[in-house]
């Protein structure tokens, strides 16, 4: 492996960064257009992870841009607790891209809090607390998100001072966990798994299990061959609400509006956020059942949030949501296999590459040390040099930004649903240098 090293950047003004590593570069972005960036010393990148998976539309979209403008000079707040025009049409546009059954809107304003607002509606609508998530999950990283959250980086910090309660995990459905590659067979021992867990949780207890459709900065990972109609089925047996997190996988990021929908399963509820403006303004909430909706219309509830459902942010989401639906989707769907295609033969021509995975524009390349099978270096248990980290950095070294994925053991591709078949081998091709140059 390479032992060049790189200047770190690091960080002399007052701002404090989130997620920071004061050994990592830090990059300061002032500018961007479409899948580009542009840093302060006037250099230019190509932002292959949409910044934090979530500039969809690409930056600088004057549609997006523009009506943004045009609601500020129309009203620039309204109480999340009153109704207002821009916030019931979107409401409207949301549940009509929505898997089928899911009509009500319960804005919120960060992934974070989307999550946490869906599972404290499970529990208020079930009278049950306990709620079910998948070790190698990432759910947000507030105290109650980093509950649900399985990557023990999120939780650990958090749960040092103060840890969540009415939570449980199960195994993802992943070939390390269950020792095998057949996808038949792997979604046969997750779906066992997971009935084992329910039954010792008591599912009389269990209000929700709480899912990635598709594992965002997690992997990447879809389930295998039929493990979501199944998980379905399961949630059904036992009177437990299904509720899918889309704050990644939303937006067609995977080919279709919404991950869940790529397996043709309607949970009860979906968080989402990041794409729902592709990220110009913050905004994220709960799409539930009619049920749901008309549960919590007749009854009331208790709690909210004051910059939930802003008018501005709004307004860039039906503005997002028009671009999404004007062909962005569509050259999901139609550069996905190119995409696969180029990933795949990483894999066949560097030994280090040992599994891609993913779907749409949203995809994970895991690397491995071809002599034991194993991570090169797991973070989870050692902080030794990891190689994956300099994959990343060389990466950036040839102007693409990719992420890390949770663990490090793998590298995260996102670019923004704008990207053309260009964008996507230059992309490639930078990473490929990478882990040619590393290894």
């Amino acid at each position: 492996m390479s032992q060049r090293t790189t200047e770190r950047q690091t960080v002399t003004d007052h701002n404090l960064p989130h997620w920071h590593d004061p050994s990592a570069r830090n990059l300061d972005i002032v500018s961007g257009d479409g899948v580009y960036v542009e840093t302060s010393d006037g250099t230019e990148y190509l932002d292959f992870v949409a910044q934090l998976y979530c500039v969809n539309a690409g930056h600088g979209n004057d549609a997006i841009i523009q009506a943004i403008e045009e609601q500020l000079q129309k009203v620039q707040y309204v109480s999340s607790a009153k109704q207002n025009d821009v916030r019931s049409e979107l409401a409207d546009r949301l549940a009509a891209v929505a898997p089928d059954g899911l009509t009500d809107v319960f804005f919120s304003i960060s992934g974070s809090e989307a999550n946490e607002s869906a599972v404290q509606l499970a529990r208020e609508y079930t009278g049950k607390k306990k709620v079910l998530t998948r070790w190698r999950s990432y759910h947000g990283s507030t105290i109650g998100a980093s509950g649900f959250t399985g990557d023990p980086e999120t939780r650990g910090p958090i749960e040092t001072h103060a840890a969540a309660t009415g939570t449980g995990k199960f195994l993802p459905p992943l070939p390390r966990a269950f020792g095998t590659d057949d996808p038949e067979e792997l979604a046969d021992r997750a779906i066992d798994h997971l009935r084992f867990v329910i039954h010792n949780e008591g599912p009389e207890t269990i209000a929700a299990i709480l899912t990635e459709p598709i594992g965002g900065s997690s992997g990447a990972y879809p389930g295998p061959a039929d493990y979501f109609p199944r998980l379905r089925d399961l949630c059904d047996e036992y009177n437990i609400l299904l509720i899918t997190d889309e704050v990644i996988t939303g937006f067609g990021r995977c080919g279709d509006w919404f991950g869940i929908q790529t397996e043709d399963v309607a949970p009860d509820m979906m968080s989402f956020a990041k794409g729902v403006t592709s990220a110009y303004v913050p905004l994220a909430g709960v799409v539930t059942s009619e049920a749901i909706g008309n549960h919590f219309r007749d009854e009331g509830y208790p709690l909210g949030q004051t910059f939930s459902g802003h008018p501005v942010a709004c307004a860039a989401g039906v503005a997002a949501i028009d671009e999404y639906g004007d062909g962005m989707i569509e050259n999901v769907t139609s550069l996905e296999g190119e995409f696969e295609s180029r990933l795949v033969d990483l894999e066949e021509r560097h030994e280090v590459v040992t599994d891609v995975h993913g779907r749409g524009f949203l995809w994970g390349v895991e690397f491995a040390d071809p002599k034991t099978g194993e991570p090169f270096v797991d973070p989870r248990v050692s902080d030794e040099e990891n190689p994956v980290d300099e994959v990343i950095e060389t990466t950036m070294d040839n102007h693409v930004i990719v992420g890390s994925g949770r663990p490090t053991t793998q590298v995260i591709l996102s670019p923004p649903l704008s990207a053309d078949a260009d964008a996507i081998s230059e992309g490639v091709d930078a990473l490929d240098a990478a882990i040619q140059e590393t290894f």
